[in-house]
């Protein structure tokens, strides 16, 4: 019977843990770039409580008598499915059809990945500079901060689908290129560290990013201009493990209270 309080006590705590998760997917439903995330569950050790195992004639069957103790939450994993992509107009936006990461700037000086392409500009000195919807400077496929001159009008400014930024001058047809881009695609995108605001940081367990404008063996990710991605989370399908969630964490309240019945029903016993 206490074995019976624990085994429930560890499936109330990972059906929580698992509540947590699914409140977290519903609550950035609306967030652009958001990967949902899914929890995933693995049994503890099993003890043995049979040496033997045999029927009524003393025979030995081929089982072992185990009893299980309970269940623990095996890891969350980031679902990398292609969100949905929502058309916003602005020149500024652009969204990956494909399995690439924009790469921005943090402010202690190392790369975050993100799939949140809702740009915005701010001021670098003299220049105008590209930054992620948080600030961080966009980076180019060299690695430095996208910028252009203030002078520039910004109505002119449009990305094609290969990542590259482009200027018309007024006085010509011809566009030219400002920077491109640069778009990394990891081996293991499960193993990314996620952080606050739609980005990503690269571990041992995603891989050292690859750079698709320099690596040949990638699939090339396409740029759509004037879309963003939008979460990938489906609504009712977290609604959907919501309800199961709570039916398991109801379930695992009744073994604990009916273990408890028991263990009052056995200090009850006189001799």
């Amino acid at each position: 019977m206490m074995r019976a309080l624990w085994t429930g006590a560890s499936g109330m705590t990972a059906q929580q843990t698992s509540l947590d998760n699914i409140a977290n997917n519903l609550a950035n439903v609306n967030t652009t770039g958001y990967k949902r995330e899914q929890t995933e569950f693995q049994s503890l050790l099993y003890s043995k409580i049979q040496t033997r195992v045999t029927d009524n004639e003393g025979n030995p069957k081929p089982v072992i008598g185990q009893v299980g103790l309970g269940v623990r939450i095996a890891s969350i994993v980031s679902n990398f499915k292609q969100g949905p992509l929502t058309e916003t107009g602005r020149w500024l936006d652009a969204a990956i059809d494909g399995e690439g990461f924009f790469s921005v700037q943090r402010p202690d000086g190392t790369v975050g990945y993100t799939r949140n392409g809702s740009f915005k500009l701010g001021m670098n000195g003299a220049n105008v500079m590209l930054c992620s919807s948080d600030g961080y400077p966009v980076l180019d496929t060299n690695g430095q901060p996208i910028s252009f001159p203030a002078t520039y009008d910004t109505s002119k400014l449009f990305f094609d689908q290969f990542g590259n930024l482009t200027y018309t001058p007024n006085d010509s047809d011809t566009s030219q290129t400002v920077a491109t881009l640069a778009l990394t695609q990891f081996n293991n995108p499960a193993g990314l560290l996620k952080l606050s605001g739609s980005l990503f940081q690269a571990t041992d367990a995603s891989g050292e990013p690859r750079l698709e404008a320099t690596d040949s063996n990638l699939k090339r990710s396409r740029v759509v201009a004037q879309y963003v991605e939008a979460s990938n989370v489906q609504t009712a399908d977290e609604v959907v493990n919501l309800i199961v969630t709570q039916r398991a964490y109801e379930m695992n309240s009744k073994v604990i209270q009916a273990s408890d019945e028991m263990l009052q029903q056995a200090n009850n016993l006189r001799s």
